[in-house]
């Protein structure tokens, strides 16, 4: 029986890593984006309301898994908002991903850390035996 995609925090000294699961390359880039928001708040908080689209070109998927995390984050910081569904279509060295958030309301947000960005730091993309998939690496916050 497949495992249901998810995601987890796991903890690096001052930092925080995320690692997404999922039965696609995809879908494991999904749950690392959503780890990656609930870094800063509760995901439940969260609401799916406006799409933001992100494309990244890489030549590997730990590359590319960076380049979308890091694409995230600008969108956070520069962008006032916070995101908490994710739909990414990976096709070789392309990525397309549309985030659905919001504008970040302090009050009810209550952002706990700031994300300064994805590192290179334990970078893992891989098919697991069982074939699932695992996207991993360490925030810097």
């Amino acid at each position: 029986m497949p495992t249901l995609p998810h995601w987890q925090h796991f903890p690096h000294e001052a930092d925080m890593g995320v690692r997404g699961h999922g039965e696609t390359l995809a879908a494991a880039f999904e749950q690392a984006a959503l780890a990656l928001t609930a870094v800063i708040t509760d995901l439940d908080g969260v609401e799916p309301r406006e799409p933001v689209e992100i494309r990244c070109q890489a030549p590997d998927p730990e590359i590319l898994l960076y380049d979308f995390l890091n694409s995230l984050v600008y969108e956070i910081a520069v962008g006032g908002r916070l995101f908490s569904r994710f739909e990414v279509e990976i096709d070789g060295e392309h990525l397309t991903a549309r985030a659905w958030g919001e504008p970040v309301d302090v009050a009810r947000h209550q952002p706990a850390v700031e994300v300064k960005g994805a590192t290179f730091t334990q970078l893992q993309v891989e098919q697991q035996p069982d074939g699932q998939w695992i996207a991993q690496c360490i925030l810097d916050i």
